[in-house]
């Protein structure tokens, strides 16, 4: 028994018939038996001969005065046999065409279900080599036909979940923005005594693949409007692949926006979905989440934590603990060589690669500061060679840090040298700490002018038991 046959008979164990064996069932038990090995012998030629195989399946469909259980299967393994071995997918969609009459009556609901979704996984899949999109377009839509007439409104909502996905994976967006109308038309018509949690999680679907949309089109303003949206979404028991989809965007978004926190909580909560469903996915959002958290400036390792932990000696990883360490020890040059000498795991990441820029230039901002700390004046020249940068690029560093107020000090661009105000920042420390020590004394002095005032005596350090007036002293 085959996996096709194995679903079978598990989606036969979900009804019961009701079936009561007489003698009279004899005949009709020596005939089923005639089919069954039929049906094994078409399927023992599928390899060797899948021609002969297919003529003999069909045999079992002509055979059948009615339509049932072994002309159903022949059905679905011609559809098969015609799709991935012989590649002819127009005479697939006729054989399928003809499976989908059955599903009716003549095999049980699961059965019929589980039988679809696999023809439309290898359909979309690519497993049968390059397909034209009119026959994807129209292998989805006799499925839907056959579930409006079966009234399967809820595999009939997956179908088109199921057509969505694949049309993003295609970047056929004006094909996806189409369907997503309809599904958003499908899941907002709510009627009386529909399970709401159901249809909370079919919106996050929906989102999951409006916000993948935007996300690869650059619509960030779009994006930001479903993101928003789906924290709105009650009563939903999403899968946690769907979570993880949204809050990967929702990082990438953050990120756009420079809000690096708000884009590390996203990547954690994305990668913790991805693990939790076992996506291959929660390797390259760690990633994301190491780079986010970087760019934080935190120095708490994102692999202290218990769920990154057991991924710190992945080889996937292992580049990006050690940048990680080379970040906290604002180690610059010992950085550059890690990206240098693991561009497959780090650099060919296009997300990664946009912002690997900020990244160095936040670990060389920092190893600036700690470098010129000892001095009064520096040569630009200098910095630049232990920076490993141009002068240039050097000079607007600083230029940053001045304005920022990071850095006391100026640019004499005709010498091309930094020349560092020590006494003027010192100074100033001292300025402020007057400043203060002033503003403490007067808020004390404002203290006893009010409570002196009010005729109490015990703010002068003793207590008096009627209020004070001169001749009191």
């Amino acid at each position: 028994m085959d996996d096709d046959d194995a679903d079978y008979m598990q989606g036969s164990d979900d009804e019961d018939y009701g079936f009561d064996y007489s003698d009279n069932d004899e005949a009709n038990e020596s005939g089923s038996a005639d089919v069954e090995n039929m049906y094994y012998k078409a399927k023992s030629k599928k390899d060797d001969n899948p021609e002969e195989a297919l003529k003999e399946f069909q045999a079992i469909v002509d055979q059948e005065e009615e339509q049932g259980d072994w002309g159903f299967k022949a059905l679905k393994q011609s559809t098969k046999l015609l799709f991935l071995t012989l590649r002819r997918p127009h005479d697939a969609l006729k054989t399928y065409q003809k499976l989908l009459t059955y599903t009716k009556s003549a095999v049980t609901r699961n059965y019929s279900e589980k039988t679809i979704n696999g023809i439309l996984d290898y359909v979309g899949g690519g497993k049968g080599g390059p397909v034209e999109v009119d026959i994807l377009e129209k292998f989805y839509q006799a499925t839907k036909n056959a579930l409006e007439d079966a009234k399967n409104e809820r595999l009939s909502v997956k179908t088109n979940l199921k057509l969505a996905k694949l049309w993003l994976d295609r970047k056929e967006y004006t094909r996806l923005s189409k369907l997503i109308r309809d599904l958003h038309n499908a899941t907002g018509a709510v009627n009386e005594g529909d399970d709401q949690s159901q249809r909370g999680t079919q919106l996050l679907e929906i989102y999951a693949l409006e916000i993948q949309m935007y996300n690869e089109t650059r619509n960030f303003k779009k994006l930001k409007e479903i993101y928003n949206a789906t924290n709105n979404v009650r009563s939903a028991i999403p899968h946690p692949r769907i979570m993880g989809v949204i809050k990967e965007c929702g990082g990438k978004m953050w990120m756009g926006e420079r809000q690096w926190n708000r884009a590390s909580e996203d990547f954690f909560e994305s990668f913790r979905n991805y693990d939790e469903a076992g996506s291959p996915q929660r390797i390259q959002v760690l990633k994301y989440l190491v780079l986010a958290n970087m760019l934080t400036g935190s120095e708490v390792n994102p692999f202290d934590s218990q769920e990154t932990k057991p991924y710190k000696t992945d080889p996937q990883i292992k580049a990006m603990t050690d940048l990680v360490d080379a970040y906290q020890r604002r180690e610059v040059h010992v950085a550059e060589k890690i990206l240098k000498d693991n561009r497959s795991t780090i650099m060919d990441d296009s997300f990664i690669r946009g912002y690997i820029g900020e990244l160095l230039r936040s670990l060389r901002t920092q190893y600036l500061i700690d470098l010129i700390k000892p001095y009064t004046r520096l040569e630009l020249s200098f910095l630049g060679k232990q920076l490993n940068v141009e002068i240039e690029e050097v000079e607007e560093l600083l230029i940053g840090l001045i304005l920022e107020g990071k850095v006391e000090g100026r640019i004499d661009q005709v010498g091309m040298r930094l020349e560092l105000d020590r006494k003027q920042s010192l100074e100033k420390k001292r300025y402020a700490a007057l400043s203060k020590w002033t503003e403490a004394l007067e808020a004390v002095h404002g203290s006893v002018v009010t409570k002196t005032s009010s005729g109490r005596g015990d703010v002068l350090g003793f207590p008096l038991e009627y209020p004070l007036t001169r001749e009191g002293y």
